[in-house]
């Protein structure tokens, strides 16, 4: 399926990816790649954030590539690819975890790719900025479905 595709694509059927864009396990030559983290190791509470990229995906299955009031595509404007979730190596050793969302994320940074990482409970935030800060100083704009960010 190309990005031309996709918004005509049948919404329920497929393989769920992040507002249907195309699954790209290289990020080599997208502008943005969308990696889900499904990792809750680090929660003080409840489990259950491991199951975010999942849902989100699912969720977005139902957006539209055009915005209804401005006309912009912004799919036109950017290659934007569903990269897919980290791979854990040893989910229930927090140090091996937080290491191989440092790798996975420094593979779509040395791609020149800008990361979008979706799920994930909050110790997700520090690994990934281990890679994408690396050699720059970084932002980093986090968006929470609770205000219990600590």
């Amino acid at each position: 399926m190309t990005d031309q595709d996709a918004p005509a694509a049948l919404r329920f059927s497929g393989i769920a990816t992040f507002m249907m864009r195309p699954f790209e396990p290289d990020p080599n030559g997208l502008d943005i790649a969308i990696a889900g983290v499904p990792y809750d190791g680090g929660v003080t509470n409840r489990p259950g954030a491991r199951h975010g990229p999942r849902e989100i995906r699912n969720a977005s299955s139902m957006t539209r590539s055009i915005h209804p009031l401005t006309g912009v595509d912004p799919y036109a404007l950017a290659r934007v690819g569903d990269v897919g979730d980290v791979p854990f190596s040893a989910i229930h050793d927090i140090e091996a975890a937080n290491d191989d969302i440092t790798a996975f994320f420094h593979r779509i940074v040395s791609a020149g790719a800008i990361p979008l990482a979706v799920g994930g409970d909050h110790s997700v935030s520090f690994p990934i900025l281990r890679a994408v800060g690396a050699n720059r100083p970084v932002g980093l704009i986090h968006i929470d479905a609770h205000t219990d960010t600590w």
